[in-house]
């Protein structure tokens, strides 16, 4: 048994929902599974690479240099696989709402959105939760 089960009196209602639509997403809607990874070390190398030419491949250098973190977000359509994504400097709830801002504008088409969030705190906050009522 998942410690969510015991902890969540709904784990079981939520895990069918989801599950639901994933297996079979309303006709109306559109399916994103959304999620974002923090921390994540943005890398440059220090020289451009050599162009491919015939008989010789690209090349790179191995060595990079660091160019601090960034947050990923991103939310992938579940029927098509398309992703949108967008990087912020940080992980805070205004840049969430701007990023869910930018999926409406994407992947709306006049359609409603079904959005599958894990537990995040950011997720939860008010103004989160209100725009995902909408």
């Amino acid at each position: 048994m998942h410690a969510d089960s015991q902890t969540d009196p709904e784990f079981t209602k939520k895990t069918y929902d989801v599950t639901g639509l994933y297996m079979d997403p309303p006709d109306h809607a559109v399916v994103l599974s959304i999620d974002e990874k923090t921390q994540i070390q943005a890398l440059g190398r220090t020289q451009k690479g050599l162009p491919m030419k015939p008989g010789r491949p690209a090349t790179m250098t191995h060595d990079y240099k660091r160019n601090g973190t960034t947050t990923l977000f991103a939310a992938m359509n579940i029927l098509d696989g398309t992703v949108i994504g967008r990087h912020a400097e940080r992980h805070r709830r205004q840049r969430f709402i701007a990023f869910l801002d930018q999926i409406e504008k994407v992947a709306l088409a006049g359609r409603e959105i079904r959005a599958i969030l894990d537990n995040y705190s950011a997720h939860k906050h008010s103004a989160v939760t209100e725009w995902l009522k909408d």
